[in-house]
């Protein structure tokens, strides 16, 4: 590499740092550098920060309640930087820890980078979400952007929860990027509150099993 572009030790050694520093590439110690897969719990719970009030981390499992292809909004369009007569990919997934429902995530994907997307394939997935873009779309996600505030909860939210109207709910609204800062996925996540909380820091290991 430092022949063929005509580049230092130095350089290409600063440049593997900064991919290692935004989540791109991984170091394993006596095996080398390779690109992050998503299907390494390290790299899940990176990116799920629910956790219940017991402290005790765990996979979710998730039940697909919506999906469709449609035109983008305005909004939606402007936060993914695409056209609005753009199509999108909208879904809906509930997700539960230990039996019990933590969580709605409403996601929206553009159908360019997403080809194919269906329910059946959301359906049948046995990865992560991030790890089925990976391996079914090639769309790799390096980082998020996240904003976090309280509001009451509203039909359907309050519904799919379980919980009453207006009852209080913690939204967290997602902006994913994957490589060159290109957003591919706006994501809003109804967290229910009673037993569940949002981890500040992402976490790089836990005790329970997929």
């Amino acid at each position: 590499m430092r022949q063929t572009y005509g580049v230092s030790i130095g350089t290409i050694r600063k440049a593997i740092d900064e991919l290692v520093a935004e989540n791109i590439l991984v170091r394993h110690q006596g095996r080398g550098t390779f690109v992050v897969s998503h299907d390494s719990e390290r790299y899940f719970f990176t990116f799920f920060r629910i956790k219940r009030q017991n402290g005790q981390l765990a996979y979710p499992k998730v039940e697909l309640l919506q999906f469709e292809c449609r035109k983008s909004t305005l909004k939606t369009a402007k936060a993914l930087g695409i056209g609005v007569t753009e199509k999108v990919y909208f879904f809906v997934n509930r997700l539960s820890l230990d039996g019990k429902i933590a969580l709605i995530d409403e996601i929206t994907v553009p159908a360019e980078y997403f080809k194919g997307m269906s329910a059946d394939l959301l359906q049948k997935r046995n990865s992560t979400i991030y790890s089925f873009y990976q391996q079914a779309f090639g769309v790799s996600v390096v980082r998020t952007k996240e904003r976090i505030r309280a509001i009451a909860a509203k039909p359907p939210y309050a519904q799919w929860l379980g919980l009453p109207d207006k009852h209080p709910l913690l939204l967290i609204i997602r902006l994913a990027y994957t490589y060159y800062d290109r957003p591919v996925e706006l994501r809003y996540s109804y967290v229910h509150p009673n037993e569940h909380e949002y981890i500040a820091e992402p976490v790089t290991e836990h005790t329970g099993k997929p």
